[in-house]
């Protein structure tokens, strides 16, 4: 189907069109070797929704599959094989968030694991090649592409000689994909301390310790079709590498056992970037945002959760700035090896909605005799 329309109309809708993609390119990758405030964010969004419940205050008492993620020293909290699923969506559905991990015990010393995150927008229209040479609208030009990041773990902890010290280190891979548009490869390391004495649990997280280091690979035939549509502008294929900062999360924690079968796991977390940001303490070299966090057990098989975080200062249309935080709540269920949770939490802090809702499954495989 081709629609034939005056050359000046239709050249606008081409720049813009050509220039919303160019934006999604350009604003990916454009610095070399540059360390950047926001690098690879969709690995910091967090897994479980029991974690979300309570805020990600979990880097001290985490001590499942999903420390992985968290604190990958609490995989020796293992007893058995273990797989963990998480599903979300951002923005309406449009952008989708999944996670899975395995983690299971080597011997009595030690454990290891693995997880994979896909954070992706697919069936994105490409609308550059939408007008011919003739300059008429074709709409069997347009094409469909895929924006998508994937995040692949390898995590092994083992306990230490002194007593209740133990640690764990993650090896990490990242793939950025942006159509055929541009690529990049991404490797990083986190490690992890846990630390238990007279109950109380002390955790320490250093995530991207080494800088994770990612390089792009631009698809010049693809980046010369739209690189025109701003006049004068883009002329200079964006630089191809970017490095992610190191952040760390400091953990505390206590769980109080009750004489009716109850208990409550109260812990905080200070999470802490060393560049300046928005968060409720920044410095030109550090910045803080603490995070606290509750869970309420029943029998070892209800639990309810809460927790507040993301203490930010949010700037006002006058200029002014106010204390933003963000709370959330949950619910799990245990039965059997099978647990399921719920939480109620703005995801990430990325939501066009205020409020997301997160489930997870988590299964010990030692139910199905293995």
């Amino acid at each position: 189907m081709k629609i034939s329309t005056p050359f000046v109309v239709i050249n606008k809708a081409h720049l813009k069109n050509n220039f919303i993609l160019l934006l999604l390119v350009a604003t990916t990758i454009n610095f070399a070797q540059t360390a950047r405030k926001y690098s690879n964010e969709f690995m910091n969004i967090g897994v479980d929704a029991a974690a979300l419940g309570m805020s990600n205050a979990v880097t001290s008492s985490t001590n499942d599959v999903n420390s992985g993620y968290w604190n990958p020293a609490g995989l020796i909290g293992l007893e058995e094989k273990q797989v963990s699923l998480m599903h979300a969506s951002y923005f309406a559905n449009i952008a989708q968030y999944d996670y899975a991990a395995y983690a299971t015990p080597i011997d009595e010393e030690s454990a290891w694991g693995f997880s994979v995150i896909r954070f992706g927008v697919d069936n994105i229209m490409n609308t550059t090649q939408l007008i011919d040479i003739q300059g008429n609208v074709d709409y069997n030009r347009i094409s469909l592409f895929s924006v998508a990041d994937y995040g692949v773990t390898f995590s092994y902890a083992r306990k230490l000689k002194l007593s209740g010290l133990q640690y764990g280190v993650n090896s990490k891979v990242i793939r950025r994909i942006i159509g055929k548009f541009a690529n990049s490869w991404g490797f990083g390391f986190d490690v992890g301390l846990q630390f238990e004495r007279n109950d109380w649990k002390f955790g320490l997280m250093l995530r991207d310790i080494s800088t994770t280091y990612n390089v792009w690979t631009i698809n010049e035939t693809e980046y010369n079709t739209i690189k025109d549509a701003v006049s004068g502008q883009n002329q200079a294929l964006p630089e191809n590498t970017e490095i992610t900062l190191p952040k760390a999360q400091l953990g505390l924690s206590k769980k109080f056992e009750f004489h009716n079968d109850t208990s409550l796991l109260a812990a905080t977390n200070l999470n802490m970037s060393f560049v300046r940001t928005n968060d409720i303490f920044s410095t030109n070299s550090l910045s803080i945002d603490p995070a606290l966090g509750f869970e309420y057990g029943y029998t070892d098989l209800v639990f309810v959760r809460a927790g507040v975080g993301n203490f930010q200062k949010i700037v006002q249309i006058d200029n002014t700035k106010k204390i933003g935080f963000q709370p959330n709540i949950g619910l799990g269920f245990k039965y059997k090896g099978i647990q399921i949770d719920y939480a109620l939490t703005d995801l990430g802090d990325q939501s066009a909605a205020l409020y997301s809702n997160i489930f997870s499954v988590k299964v010990d495989l030692s139910i199905f005799g293995q």
